[in-house]
């Protein structure tokens, strides 16, 4: 397993960050590697993304919704090829520390056969 996380704070209410996260026609006016999202934010949805990382080639993928608690977490799976190979659980989890304050935590979690290689 290879998991990845940053985090953030930011000057907002969890509801204004859900509004944005869950606005994914506008994804890519924020964000540089997620540039395409198309579907909903429902636990069991179907998802399409795009993502385009710095320097390197994109890669369409169809992750399953698995958890989509109102301002505060949204998480999808996704596969390359099929399950078990190389398999991706995307998070984005939404934290209340103050008025106002939110700290925002986006994390990837890797398993499968490959992800040694």
């Amino acid at each position: 397993m290879v998991e990845l996380q940053t985090s953030i704070e930011i000057d907002a209410t969890p509801e204004r960050v859900w509004e944005v996260l869950t606005d994914f026609p506008a994804y890519p006016g924020w964000n540089p590697f997620i540039r395409s999202v198309v579907g909903r934010a429902v636990p069991g949805a179907e998802l399409r993304v795009r993502i385009e990382p710095p320097g390197g080639r994109g890669l369409s993928f169809k992750p399953t919704v698995l958890e989509a608690e109102p301002q505060r977490e949204l998480r999808w799976l996704g596969h390359l090829f099929v399950p078990r190979v190389f398999d991706g659980e995307h998070s984005f989890q939404i934290e209340q520390i103050g008025e106002g304050r939110v700290r925002f935590v986006q994390a990837e979690r890797f398993t499968g056969a490959l992800v040694p290689l």
